[in-house]
Parts: structure tokens; C-alpha cells; sequence
């Protein structure tokens, strides 16, 4: 493999666990009960919550570059039994794997390269193309129809 998808640290989340609904939204985050599943996509396990499974939904920045502007940032979903997934080398995590997905490929000066839309279970393959590709440096992968954030890959 010529890259790792990563996960996002647990530790910045934990504070949310413990939060009432009322410090959430004081703080622009909501708690969340996943309704069924497939639909609330954890950023920190790589997997998707179970129905019935709690969940914190809050803004994170995810290109934090202040020279760049590309600097973004959205909403995620966190599980509070989330366990980090750490990086993944090797096929991606069914989570993605299974969602149509946008690629936005950035330079090391975090400029964005180029960006696409495609059917997540083909995410190895571009992922290996981009990164044959000397410029790229990292990939934001995205929920193509609503934009967020699910996770990154670099070089490996």
C-alpha cells in the first residue's frame, strides 16, 4: 500500500461524553441517538453506530492550515463506546467502503489539488492513483452528499 487512511484521536471528544444537552449546545454540539444503522458514521472507530447507540455530533476542523484557504471544518460523528481505529493499511473500512464518497486531494502546501466524486468501493484504487501522483501529500474523503468529513489518508 502507498498510503494509511487515518482515524481522528478519541481524547478530544471525551469532554463531550459528560456534557448535559444544555453545555452541548452551548458549545454548538448535540447528542445523538443513532436511529438506525448506517447512518451516523463514527470518526474515531471507523465504523458505523448501531441503532440505538449514543453519539455526539459536533464541529470539528479538519484543515486547520491558516495559510491555506482550503482550512475547513464540519460536522462528525462521534461514538461515545468509540475505541480508535488508529491508521488502516489495507482495504478501506467498510464505512467508507460503502458510501459514494468525494476526494479532496491536497499538496504538501495544503493547496487542493484536485477533488472528485466516487463509489466508495473503488476508494483503494483512487487512493493509490493519487498517491502514485509525487504532489499529493494527503486526501480528505467526504460523504459526497453531505460534505462531512469521515476521515484522511496520507502517505504511507
Amino acid at each position: 500500500m502507498t498510503y494509511r487512511i487515518e482515524a481522528l484521536p478519541l481524547a478530544p471528544f471525551t469532554r463531550f461524553f459528560s456534557m448535559s444537552d444544555s453545555e452541548l449546545a452551548a458549545v454548538g454540539a448535540r447528542r445523538w441517538v443513532a436511529d438506525a444503522p448506517g447512518r451516523a458514521p463514527c470518526r474515531v472507530s471507523l465504523r458505523d453506530a448501531d441503532a440505538g447507540e449514543r453519539l455526539v455530533l459536533v464541529n470539528h476542523p479538519h484543515l486547520t492550515d491558516p495559510g491555506s484557504p482550503y482550512r475547513a471544518s464540519g460536522p462528525i460523528f462521534v461514538r461515545e463506546a468509540a475505541m480508535e481505529a488508529g491508521a488502516v493499511e489495507g482495504p478501506a473500512p467498510e464505512m467508507l467502503a460503502k458510501r459514494p464518497l468525494s476526494l479532496r486531494v491536497y499538496d504538501r502546501r495544503n493547496m487542493m489539488i484536485e477533488g472528485e466524486v466516487i463509489d466508495g468501493r473503488s476508494l483503494d484504487d483512487r487512493l493509490a492513483a493519487w498517491f502514485d501522483h509525487p504532489a499529493t501529500d494527503q486526501v480528505h474523503i467526504h460523504f459526497a452528499p453531505r460534505g462531512c468529513y469521515l476521515a484522511r489518508a496520507v502517505r504511507a
